[in-house]
């Protein structure tokens, strides 16, 4: 657990989903100072470096993800660190603390906090715009720092958590494809190279397309997708001649 959260905006939550956004709203009891103050007292508990009096470092983020009720195992532990503008793997600034949970309503207890994390599991199955914006941002939480792109170990295991049911994500898979197992296959032997943002991207883009249509009549190789995903058809193609002919 401790390797997976050290690897480690667009649009405002809808009113129907989870909760609606607005911290400053009429007859909400206690003061926007109060609530502040409540919130900053929260990121002062898991402090854990006298120095750094702003910064919650690997140790306190996984004593406040414990305290959430998130694993650090599931996307929904993505989620909270697109909110809170996690700066990096296992890390958080005061700034973004306060101005993330200040940002929703009555989030100024951790037990509200938590009931909120849990209403982000939802929206992530509910919200394709709202997957792919956490989706997006882990790509920024994963990169090394100094690094343009993410190594392939860490963007495979970061699909394996995005694109599996089990730790609540979407299963990247189809009545006859199994598209993520084939996508890792592709990735590891025969793409071989660190995953820049572009590709990052368009694979949560080619998941959609694929869910949506497993016989891909929507990929023309004059579309503007990047060259190892026109290569990534290319083997899809291959495998599922083999398999026709197997049978």
């Amino acid at each position: 657990m401790i390797y997976i959260i050290m690897t480690l905006t667009h649009k405002k939550f809808h009113a129907n989903q989870i909760y609606e956004c607005s911290y400053f709203q009429n007859g909400q009891s206690g003061t926007v100072q109060e609530k502040t103050a409540a919130v900053n007292k929260i990121f002062d508990k898991y402090r854990d470096d006298p120095d750094s009096p702003d910064e919650i470092g690997i140790n306190g983020a996984m004593k406040y993800f414990g305290d959430l009720q998130v694993r650090l195992d599931e996307v929904a532990c993505l989620a909270v660190a697109e909110l809170l503008r996690s700066p990096s793997m296992g890390e958080f600034t005061r700034e973004g603390f306060v101005e993330g949970w200040r940002g929703t309503t009555e989030c100024d207890t951790i037990e509200k906090q938590a009931s909120y994390a849990n209403g982000l599991r939802k929206l992530l199955l509910d919200d394709p715009n709202y997957f792919r914006r956490v989706y997006r941002y882990t790509f920024l939480l994963c990169r090394m720092q100094g690094q343009r792109n993410v190594n392939i170990e860490l963007a495979v295991e970061q699909w394996q958590l995005f694109f599996t049911s089990e730790n609540g994500g979407v299963a990247w898979e189809t009545r006859s494809v199994p598209w993520l197992k084939w996508w890792i296959e592709f990735i590891e032997t025969k793409h071989k190279r660190p995953i820049n943002k572009d590709l990052w991207e368009q694979t949560e883009v080619l998941m959609r397309k694929t869910m949506e249509d497993e016989s891909m009549d929507w990929w023309s190789s004059d579309a503007a997708w990047p060259g190892a995903i026109d290569d990534f058809v290319a083997f899809v193609k291959e495998k599922q001649g083999a398999t026709a002919m197997q049978q």
